[in-house]
C-alpha cells in the first residue's frame, strides 16, 4: 500500500511543479511582450525624429557636400 500512495503523491507533486513553472513562464512571456512593445514605441519615436531631422536638413539644402 505504501508504493502506490508514494507514486500518487509524487505524481501530484510533479503536476504541481509543472503548474508553478507554467505560471512563471506565462508571467515572463507577458513581461517580455511589454518590453517589446515599449522598445517598438521607442524605435518608432526615434525614427520619426530622424525623419524630421532629415527633412529639415534637406530643406536647408546643406546636404552632404
Amino acid at each position: 500500500m505504501f508504493w502506490p500512495m508514494l507514486a500518487i503523491a509524487l505524481g501530484f507533486l510533479g503536476i504541481a511543479v509543472l503548474g508553478v513553472l507554467g505560471i512563471k513562464v506565462f508571467v515572463e512571456a507577458q513581461r517580455l511582450g511589454r518590453q517589446v512593445t515599449d522598445t517598438t514605441e521607442r524605435i518608432n519615436r526615434a525614427s520619426e525624429d530622424l525623419e524630421r531631422a532629415a527633412t529639415r536638413l534637406a530643406a536647408t539644402g546643406d546636404g552632404l557636400r
